[in-house]
Protein backbone atom coordinates (compact mmCIF):
# COMPACT_ATOMS: atom_id res chain seq x y z
CA UNK A 1 0.00 0.00 0.00
CA UNK A 2 1.65 2.90 -1.07
CA UNK A 3 1.74 5.52 1.98
CA UNK A 4 0.34 8.16 1.18
CA UNK A 5 2.02 10.93 3.98
CA UNK A 6 5.30 10.15 2.88
CA UNK A 7 4.82 9.83 -0.82
CA UNK A 8 1.26 11.77 -1.69
CA UNK A 9 0.15 10.76 -5.17
CA UNK A 10 -2.41 11.59 -8.04
CA UNK A 11 -5.78 11.85 -6.13
CA UNK A 12 -3.87 10.95 -2.49
CA UNK A 13 -2.07 13.94 -1.94
CA UNK A 14 0.81 13.57 1.06
CA UNK A 15 1.43 16.30 3.30
CA UNK A 16 3.72 18.00 0.53
CA UNK A 17 0.47 17.98 -1.33
CA UNK A 18 1.51 15.23 -3.76
CA UNK A 19 5.27 16.17 -4.12
CA UNK A 20 7.09 12.96 -4.36
CA UNK A 21 9.95 12.91 -2.40
CA UNK A 22 13.72 14.45 -3.06
CA UNK A 23 15.85 11.20 -4.01
CA UNK A 24 19.43 11.48 -2.50
CA UNK A 25 22.39 11.98 -5.35
CA UNK A 26 24.25 8.46 -6.45
CA UNK A 27 27.23 8.11 -7.90
CA UNK A 28 25.42 7.56 -11.14
CA UNK A 29 24.40 11.10 -10.64
CA UNK A 30 27.80 12.70 -11.27
CA UNK A 31 29.10 10.37 -13.98
CA UNK A 32 27.38 12.34 -16.78
CA UNK A 33 29.58 15.53 -15.69
CA UNK A 34 33.03 13.76 -17.09
CA UNK A 35 31.41 14.28 -20.68
CA UNK A 36 32.54 17.76 -20.19
CA UNK A 37 35.69 16.39 -21.23
CA UNK A 38 34.73 15.13 -24.39
CA UNK A 39 36.78 18.03 -26.50
CA UNK A 40 40.20 16.67 -24.94
CA UNK A 41 39.21 13.60 -25.99
CA UNK A 42 38.67 14.52 -29.32
CA UNK A 43 41.77 16.62 -29.45
CA UNK A 44 43.51 13.71 -28.48
CA UNK A 45 41.73 11.57 -31.54
CA UNK A 46 42.86 14.38 -33.54
CA UNK A 47 46.49 14.48 -32.69
CA UNK A 48 46.29 17.91 -32.16
CA UNK A 49 47.83 17.59 -28.65
CA UNK A 50 51.36 17.20 -27.65
CA UNK A 51 52.96 13.92 -26.26
CA UNK A 52 49.56 12.36 -26.44
CA UNK A 53 50.67 9.17 -24.26
CA UNK A 54 51.25 11.90 -21.20
CA UNK A 55 47.72 13.25 -22.14
CA UNK A 56 45.92 9.69 -22.48
CA UNK A 57 48.08 8.46 -18.98
CA UNK A 58 46.40 12.19 -17.39
CA UNK A 59 43.18 11.84 -18.75
CA UNK A 60 42.66 8.11 -17.41
CA UNK A 61 44.38 8.79 -13.84
CA UNK A 62 41.95 12.14 -13.69
CA UNK A 63 38.95 9.61 -14.55
CA UNK A 64 39.80 6.80 -12.12
CA UNK A 65 40.26 9.63 -9.40
CA UNK A 66 37.09 11.17 -9.87
CA UNK A 67 35.15 8.39 -10.23
CA UNK A 68 36.65 6.58 -6.75
CA UNK A 69 36.45 10.20 -4.73
CA UNK A 70 32.93 10.59 -5.86
CA UNK A 71 31.96 6.69 -4.81
CA UNK A 72 33.81 6.69 -1.46
CA UNK A 73 32.65 10.33 -0.64
CA UNK A 74 29.08 9.54 -1.13
CA UNK A 75 29.32 6.46 0.98
CA UNK A 76 28.08 7.12 4.54
CA UNK A 77 30.97 4.42 6.30
CA UNK A 78 34.06 6.08 4.72
CA UNK A 79 32.93 9.83 3.83
CA UNK A 80 34.67 10.87 6.79
CA UNK A 81 37.82 8.61 6.58
CA UNK A 82 41.68 9.93 5.11
CA UNK A 83 40.91 8.60 1.60
CA UNK A 84 38.50 10.71 0.20
CA UNK A 85 40.85 13.64 1.34
CA UNK A 86 43.85 11.62 -0.16
CA UNK A 87 41.73 11.20 -3.34
CA UNK A 88 41.08 14.80 -3.63
CA UNK A 89 44.63 15.86 -3.13
CA UNK A 90 45.66 13.29 -5.79
CA UNK A 91 42.57 14.94 -8.27
CA UNK A 92 44.16 18.24 -7.45
CA UNK A 93 47.79 17.82 -8.44
CA UNK A 94 46.51 15.92 -11.99
CA UNK A 95 44.17 18.62 -12.54
CA UNK A 96 46.63 21.30 -12.02
CA UNK A 97 49.57 19.53 -13.86
CA UNK A 98 46.84 19.40 -17.03
CA UNK A 99 45.56 22.34 -17.31
CA UNK A 100 49.31 23.97 -16.48
CA UNK A 101 50.62 21.89 -19.25
CA UNK A 102 48.01 21.48 -21.97
CA UNK A 103 45.56 24.70 -21.27
CA UNK A 104 42.63 25.12 -23.63
CA UNK A 105 39.92 22.53 -23.11
CA UNK A 106 42.13 20.71 -20.37
CA UNK A 107 40.67 23.81 -17.90
CA UNK A 108 37.28 21.68 -17.67
CA UNK A 109 39.09 20.06 -15.29
CA UNK A 110 38.96 22.47 -12.25
CA UNK A 111 34.84 22.25 -12.46
CA UNK A 112 35.03 18.39 -12.41
CA UNK A 113 37.47 18.74 -9.40
CA UNK A 114 35.28 21.54 -7.44
CA UNK A 115 32.25 19.01 -8.19
CA UNK A 116 34.71 16.39 -6.26
CA UNK A 117 35.24 18.91 -3.89
CA UNK A 118 32.10 19.60 -2.66
CA UNK A 119 31.09 16.02 -2.19
CA UNK A 120 34.36 15.31 -0.15
CA UNK A 121 34.34 18.35 1.95
CA UNK A 122 30.56 19.07 2.28
CA UNK A 123 30.88 17.32 6.03
CA UNK A 124 34.34 19.39 7.23
CA UNK A 125 32.85 22.44 8.05
CA UNK A 126 34.97 25.79 6.69
CA UNK A 127 37.25 23.61 4.67
CA UNK A 128 34.61 23.63 1.68
CA UNK A 129 34.54 27.49 1.39
CA UNK A 130 38.49 28.00 1.55
CA UNK A 131 38.77 24.90 -1.41
CA UNK A 132 36.50 26.71 -3.80
CA UNK A 133 37.81 29.94 -2.93
CA UNK A 134 41.52 28.45 -3.49
CA UNK A 135 40.24 26.79 -7.05
CA UNK A 136 38.56 30.21 -8.26
CA UNK A 137 40.91 32.53 -7.63
CA UNK A 138 44.01 29.48 -8.67
CA UNK A 139 41.90 28.86 -11.66
CA UNK A 140 41.90 32.35 -12.83
CA UNK A 141 45.45 32.94 -12.25
CA UNK A 142 46.18 29.66 -14.69
CA UNK A 143 43.85 30.69 -17.20
CA UNK A 144 45.39 34.76 -17.87
CA UNK A 145 48.08 32.86 -17.97
CA UNK A 146 47.45 30.60 -20.86
CA UNK A 147 48.06 33.06 -23.92
CA UNK A 148 44.78 33.63 -25.75
CA UNK A 149 42.80 32.25 -23.23
CA UNK A 150 38.90 33.72 -22.84
CA UNK A 151 36.40 33.47 -20.54
CA UNK A 152 38.32 33.54 -17.90
CA UNK A 153 35.73 34.55 -15.23
CA UNK A 154 33.45 32.19 -16.39
CA UNK A 155 35.57 29.15 -15.74
CA UNK A 156 36.71 30.76 -12.52
CA UNK A 157 32.91 30.95 -11.43
CA UNK A 158 32.19 27.88 -12.51
CA UNK A 159 34.73 26.65 -10.74
CA UNK A 160 33.82 27.79 -7.21
CA UNK A 161 30.05 27.61 -8.47
CA UNK A 162 29.81 23.50 -8.94
CA UNK A 163 31.51 22.23 -5.16
CA UNK A 164 29.20 24.70 -3.66
CA UNK A 165 26.08 23.83 -5.69
CA UNK A 166 26.50 19.55 -5.01
CA UNK A 167 27.54 20.52 -1.44
CA UNK A 168 24.11 22.32 -1.10
CA UNK A 169 22.33 19.27 -2.93
CA UNK A 170 24.17 16.61 -1.02
CA UNK A 171 23.25 18.18 2.67
CA UNK A 172 19.71 19.04 1.56
CA UNK A 173 19.28 15.46 0.46
CA UNK A 174 20.78 14.25 3.20
CA UNK A 175 18.23 16.70 5.65
CA UNK A 176 15.59 15.60 3.89
CA UNK A 177 15.97 11.82 4.28
CA UNK A 178 16.99 12.74 7.84
CA UNK A 179 13.78 14.37 8.55
CA UNK A 180 11.45 11.30 6.97
CA UNK A 181 13.25 9.01 9.18
CA UNK A 182 12.63 11.23 12.59
CA UNK A 183 9.20 12.07 10.91
CA UNK A 184 8.10 7.48 10.97
CA UNK A 185 10.18 7.35 14.29
CA UNK A 186 7.94 10.02 15.55
CA UNK A 187 4.60 8.01 13.83
CA UNK A 188 5.92 4.59 15.28
CA UNK A 189 6.11 6.35 18.87
CA UNK A 190 2.66 7.96 18.76
CA UNK A 191 1.45 4.77 17.67
CA UNK A 192 3.08 3.07 20.38
CA UNK A 193 1.83 5.67 22.94
CA UNK A 194 -1.32 4.85 21.60
CA UNK A 195 -1.81 1.51 22.08
CA UNK A 196 0.13 1.74 26.06
CA UNK A 197 -2.68 4.55 26.55
CA UNK A 198 -5.59 1.78 25.58
CA UNK A 199 -4.18 -1.00 27.36
CA UNK A 200 -3.56 0.96 30.17
CA UNK A 201 -7.37 2.38 30.30
CA UNK A 202 -8.93 -1.61 29.08
CA UNK A 203 -6.62 -3.16 31.68
CA UNK A 204 -7.93 -0.09 34.86
CA UNK A 205 -11.32 0.34 33.77
CA UNK A 206 -12.14 -3.62 33.26
CA UNK A 207 -10.24 -4.77 36.51
CA UNK A 208 -12.27 -2.89 38.69
CA UNK A 209 -15.64 -3.05 36.62
CA UNK A 210 -15.19 -6.75 37.04
CA UNK A 211 -14.03 -6.30 40.60
CA UNK A 212 -17.01 -4.36 41.27
CA UNK A 213 -19.57 -6.97 39.37
CA UNK A 214 -18.23 -9.78 41.27
CA UNK A 215 -18.70 -8.36 44.78
CA UNK A 216 -21.90 -7.23 44.20
CA UNK A 217 -22.90 -10.52 42.27
CA UNK A 218 -21.68 -12.38 45.32
CA UNK A 219 -23.81 -10.24 47.17
CA UNK A 220 -27.23 -11.14 45.32
CA UNK A 221 -25.96 -15.01 46.15
CA UNK A 222 -26.09 -13.97 49.59
CA UNK A 223 -29.38 -11.73 50.09
CA UNK A 224 -31.15 -13.97 48.01
CA UNK A 225 -32.66 -16.35 50.37
CA UNK A 226 -33.40 -13.59 52.98
CA UNK A 227 -33.88 -10.24 51.49
CA UNK A 228 -34.70 -10.60 47.68
CA UNK A 229 -35.67 -6.71 48.06
CA UNK A 230 -32.55 -6.01 48.76
CA UNK A 231 -31.00 -8.60 46.40
CA UNK A 232 -32.74 -7.00 43.72
CA UNK A 233 -30.94 -3.73 44.25
CA UNK A 234 -27.67 -5.55 44.28
CA UNK A 235 -28.64 -6.73 40.85
CA UNK A 236 -29.40 -3.28 39.85
CA UNK A 237 -26.19 -1.66 40.76
CA UNK A 238 -24.90 -4.68 38.85
CA UNK A 239 -26.74 -3.30 35.45
CA UNK A 240 -25.64 0.21 36.28
CA UNK A 241 -22.11 -0.77 36.64
CA UNK A 242 -22.20 -2.58 33.06
CA UNK A 243 -23.70 0.15 31.26
CA UNK A 244 -21.06 2.23 32.64
CA UNK A 245 -18.73 0.16 32.19
CA UNK A 246 -19.69 0.47 28.38
CA UNK A 247 -19.78 3.99 28.41
CA UNK A 248 -15.94 4.11 29.73
CA UNK A 249 -14.91 1.52 27.45
CA UNK A 250 -16.29 3.66 24.33
CA UNK A 251 -14.47 6.72 26.07
CA UNK A 252 -11.31 4.70 26.17
CA UNK A 253 -11.14 4.30 22.98
CA UNK A 254 -11.89 7.35 21.68
CA UNK A 255 -9.30 8.38 23.86
CA UNK A 256 -11.49 11.53 25.68
CA UNK A 257 -11.92 9.68 28.86
CA UNK A 258 -11.13 11.64 32.21
CA UNK A 259 -12.06 10.32 35.30
CA UNK A 260 -13.31 12.22 38.35
CA UNK A 261 -12.10 11.90 42.14
CA UNK A 262 -15.60 12.46 43.67
CA UNK A 263 -17.17 9.90 41.25
CA UNK A 264 -14.38 7.01 42.48
CA UNK A 265 -14.44 7.91 45.80
CA UNK A 266 -18.31 7.90 45.78
CA UNK A 267 -17.26 3.78 43.88
CA UNK A 268 -15.06 3.04 46.35
CA UNK A 269 -17.34 3.64 48.96
CA UNK A 270 -19.89 1.38 47.25
CA UNK A 271 -17.65 -1.27 46.08
CA UNK A 272 -16.11 -1.63 49.84
CA UNK A 273 -19.08 -1.78 51.62
CA UNK A 274 -20.41 -4.58 49.37
CA UNK A 275 -17.30 -6.36 49.65
CA UNK A 276 -17.48 -5.73 53.78
CA UNK A 277 -15.01 -3.78 54.34
CA UNK A 278 -15.14 -0.60 56.74
CA UNK A 279 -14.62 2.58 54.24
CA UNK A 280 -13.45 5.39 56.00
CA UNK A 281 -12.77 8.18 53.00
CA UNK A 282 -11.56 11.56 53.90
CA UNK A 283 -11.05 14.58 51.79
CA UNK A 284 -9.37 18.11 52.80
CA UNK A 285 -8.13 21.18 50.93
CA UNK A 286 -9.41 23.37 47.82
CA UNK A 287 -10.85 21.91 44.77
CA UNK A 288 -8.46 20.17 42.30
CA UNK A 289 -8.10 21.08 38.51
CA UNK A 290 -9.85 18.66 36.54
CA UNK A 291 -6.35 17.20 35.15
CA UNK A 292 -4.94 16.57 38.98
CA UNK A 293 -8.66 15.14 40.06
CA UNK A 294 -8.65 12.59 36.63
CA UNK A 295 -5.11 11.62 37.78
CA UNK A 296 -6.00 10.99 41.33
CA UNK A 297 -9.55 9.25 40.27
CA UNK A 298 -7.29 6.38 38.70
CA UNK A 299 -5.08 6.07 41.86
CA UNK A 300 -8.71 5.43 44.03
CA UNK A 301 -10.00 3.15 41.06
CA UNK A 302 -7.05 1.38 41.11
CA UNK A 303 -6.00 1.19 44.65
CA UNK A 304 -10.00 0.19 45.81
CA UNK A 305 -9.66 -2.66 43.24
CA UNK A 306 -6.43 -4.17 44.76
CA UNK A 307 -7.90 -3.88 48.59
CA UNK A 308 -10.75 -5.79 47.16
CA UNK A 309 -9.61 -8.35 44.95
CA UNK A 310 -6.17 -8.97 46.93
CA UNK A 311 -5.90 -7.39 50.68
CA UNK A 312 -8.47 -9.39 52.62
CA UNK A 313 -8.96 -6.21 54.63
CA UNK A 314 -11.52 -5.68 57.20
CA UNK A 315 -11.11 -2.02 56.69
CA UNK A 316 -9.56 0.44 54.20
CA UNK A 317 -8.98 4.05 54.83
CA UNK A 318 -8.54 6.71 51.59
CA UNK A 319 -7.40 10.37 52.88
CA UNK A 320 -7.11 13.58 50.10
CA UNK A 321 -5.07 15.83 51.17
CA UNK A 322 -4.90 19.01 49.28
CA UNK A 323 -2.80 22.26 49.50
CA UNK A 324 -2.20 24.98 47.55
CA UNK A 325 0.39 23.45 45.00
CA UNK A 326 0.41 19.79 46.17
CA UNK A 327 -2.39 16.86 46.44
CA UNK A 328 -1.38 14.06 48.66
CA UNK A 329 -3.79 11.11 48.60
CA UNK A 330 -2.94 7.95 50.75
CA UNK A 331 -5.20 4.06 50.22
CA UNK A 332 -3.94 2.08 53.50
CA UNK A 333 -5.89 -0.85 54.70
CA UNK A 334 -4.80 -3.94 57.71
CA UNK A 335 -4.62 -6.66 55.43
CA UNK A 336 -2.73 -9.23 54.47
CA UNK A 337 0.30 -6.48 53.56
CA UNK A 338 -0.28 -6.79 49.81
CA UNK A 339 -2.70 -4.45 47.94
CA UNK A 340 -1.77 -4.03 44.55
CA UNK A 341 -2.09 -6.70 41.86
CA UNK A 342 1.22 -8.27 42.66
CA UNK A 343 1.77 -12.22 41.60
CA UNK A 344 3.28 -14.72 44.22
CA UNK A 345 6.59 -14.62 44.93
CA UNK A 346 7.15 -11.17 43.71
CA UNK A 347 8.14 -8.38 46.58
CA UNK A 348 5.64 -6.46 47.79
CA UNK A 349 5.48 -2.97 46.72
CA UNK A 350 6.39 -3.55 43.21
CA UNK A 351 3.32 -3.35 41.78
CA UNK A 352 1.59 -5.55 39.04
CA UNK A 353 0.61 -3.62 35.43
CA UNK A 354 -1.79 -1.46 37.10
CA UNK A 355 0.30 -0.02 39.03
CA UNK A 356 3.13 0.19 36.95
CA UNK A 357 0.58 2.02 34.92
CA UNK A 358 -0.47 4.65 37.25
CA UNK A 359 3.07 5.69 38.39
CA UNK A 360 4.09 6.30 34.79
CA UNK A 361 0.98 8.26 34.39
CA UNK A 362 1.82 10.30 37.99
CA UNK A 363 5.20 10.81 36.64
CA UNK A 364 4.76 11.63 33.22
CA UNK A 365 2.63 14.66 35.16
CA UNK A 366 5.37 15.72 37.62
CA UNK A 367 3.96 12.93 40.66
CA UNK A 368 4.81 10.15 42.19
CA UNK A 369 3.45 7.10 43.15
CA UNK A 370 4.97 4.68 46.63
CA UNK A 371 3.52 1.56 47.56
CA UNK A 372 4.49 -0.71 50.36
CA UNK A 373 3.80 -2.61 53.71
CA UNK A 374 2.05 -0.37 56.30
CA UNK A 375 3.89 -1.21 59.63
CA UNK A 376 3.51 -5.11 60.53
CA UNK A 377 0.15 -5.21 58.51
CA UNK A 378 -1.51 -4.23 56.16
CA UNK A 379 -0.60 -2.18 52.75
CA UNK A 380 -0.34 1.60 51.75
CA UNK A 381 -0.81 3.58 48.21
CA UNK A 382 1.06 7.05 48.73
CA UNK A 383 0.26 9.07 45.24
CA UNK A 384 1.16 12.83 45.39
CA UNK A 385 0.76 15.24 42.26
CA UNK A 386 1.87 19.33 42.03
CA UNK A 387 -1.71 21.13 41.52
CA UNK A 388 -1.13 22.23 37.74
CA UNK A 389 -1.89 26.39 38.02
CA UNK A 390 -2.89 26.48 34.35
CA UNK A 391 -5.30 24.20 34.52
CA UNK A 392 -7.21 25.44 37.60
CA UNK A 393 -6.88 29.63 35.85
CA UNK A 394 -8.36 27.73 32.85
CA UNK A 395 -11.34 25.92 34.85
CA UNK A 396 -12.14 29.34 36.88
CA UNK A 397 -12.37 31.15 33.07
Amino acid sequence: MEDTVVKGGRGRPGLLGGVRPMKRPTPATFMPWLFILTGDVVDLCRGRVPLPWLAVAGLVVFVALYVTAVVVGLDEDRCLTPLPLVLLGGLTVVTYAMSIGYGGDWLLFFPLLSLVAGIVLRNRGRWLSVAMGGYGITVGVVLSAQSGTENVLAIAWGTSLSGLVAAAILNLSETVAQLRATREQLAHAAVERERLRFSRDLHDLLGHTMSVIVVKAEAVRRLAPRNLDAAMGQAADIEAVGRQALTEIREAVTGYREGSLATELDRARSLLDASGITADIRQSGPPLPPQTAALLGWVVREGVTNVVRHSGAAKCAIEVRGEPDRVHLEISDDGRGVGSDTAPGTAPGTGGNGLKGLTERLASAGGSLTSGPDGRRGFRLVAELPVDENDEEERAA
